[in-house]
């Protein structure tokens, strides 16, 4: 059923630049839907006894930011009840509803969460997450030929995999497995083979110093030039995008020179979809704050690498960047964290810069 959810936001588009996210919620949802009953359909084709369940009918209860929400609770048992009667219960993923009714979605590769989640409700024995690929690679192996699958990977460094662009699993899934508990294993739906567990970090995993490199296509970056050099201006704006429920990434700020006043250049990134959000946002603060222009630019990507055995290995950064130069390849931000460095690079230099480190990294 690929492709579904693009296909509803594309009709709604059509429509309206920014539809409304109620809206867009209502008719997301219906795309889990439809899947659920054909597979419950499929499966009375074959003599089995099935049942579909949305996220409401399935106890799914959210908060109420539309096309983000979070799950609050589930009480599973309506499931149960199902389960006793020796039914397969099959469960719409990606969505719930508040306790007022409405209809919520949980956001890009939120079935990835409702699976987990309910795992965690229901305790099962085990949480397996069926994808098209084999696992987890060391890097997306349809831009690096001779990347290689992962045994078993802790949930810090999926998380910041996840979180980094690599498209297998959703963070916000890893984040609630790890809160919980939850070892799950992604694997291929398409072959039999084993796939990737994921679980707490074990020793052994402190050995290898980078696990996987990973390429975020989906930023953008945002820069305000001339911003007043004044204590609380930060907070005003930053305040103001995070109450428009756009996340911001990677922040950098230094001082303008050349304007005669006290000013600072001001960067952030933020996902591709959420620009024209941030910028509205940005453009009702220009008369408040009073900054200069707004330069936004999606023609970026994010190369990270992570390990959790960074932590006691030195010079890691220093080689990162080392292998960037002699590609030719320009930073342009840099954060990072005790198991990962991001870089934010040229889109159209991404993917060699890409291979280059996976291969001083991670090659044979």
């Amino acid at each position: 059923m690929s492709g579904v959810t693009d296909n509803l936001i594309k009709l709604s588009k059509e429509l309206m630049p920014l539809p409304s996210e109620r809206g867009l919620d209502v008719l997301l949802a219906t795309g889990e839907q439809t899947t659920i009953a054909l597979t419950a359909i499929a499966l009375h084709a074959l003599d089995v006894p099935a049942a579909s369940m949305t996220g409401a009918q399935a106890g799914i209860v959210t908060d109420g930011v539309h096309t983000k929400a979070k799950i609050q609770n589930i009480s599973p048992k309506n499931i149960h009840d199902l389960l006793n009667q020796g039914q397969v219960v099959i469960v719409a993923g990606f969505q719930g509803q508040t306790l007022q009714g409405q209809v919520t979605t949980l956001g890009r590769g939120g079935s990835d969460l409702t699976a987990i989640a309910l795992a965690a409700a229901l305790k099962a024995d085990l949480c397996q997450i069926y994808t098209d690929v084999d696992g987890v690679y060391t890097a997306d192996p349809r831009i690096v030929p001779d990347a290689r699958k992962l045994e078993e990977i802790s949930y810090d460094e999926m998380l910041e995999l996840a979180s980094l662009g690599a498209k297998v699993m959703q963070s916000r899934a890893v984040e609630f497995a790890k809160k919980f508990g939850v070892i799950f294993e992604v694997r291929s739906s398409l072959n039999e083979n084993p796939g990737t567990i994921v679980k707490e970090e074990t020793k052994s995993m402190e050995g290898v110093v980078v696990r996987g490199v990973s390429l975020d296509k989906n930023q953008a970056k945002v820069t305000l030039v001339n911003v007043p050099d004044t204590p609380g201006v930060a907070a005003r704006i930053f305040k103001a995008i995070g109450d428009a429920n756009v996340n911001v990434d990677m922040i950098v700020q230094n001082i303008s020179h050349g304007s005669g006043k006290r000013a600072t250049d001001l960067s952030f990134t933020v996902d591709k979809a959420d620009v024209l959000k941030a910028q509205s946002v940005i453009d009702g603060l220009k008369k408040e704050i009073g900054f200069g222009e707004v330069i936004a630019t999606d023609n970026i990507g994010k190369l990270s690498i992570v390990g959790v055995g960074m932590k006691s290995h030195s010079g890691v950064a220093g080689k990162m960047f080392e292998i960037l130069a002699s590609e030719g390849v320009n930073i342009d931000m840099i954060s990072t964290s005790e198991i990962k460095i991001s870089v934010i690079v040229d889109l159209a230099k991404g993917e060699q810069a890409m291979k280059a480190v996976h291969e001083a990294f991670l090659g044979s």
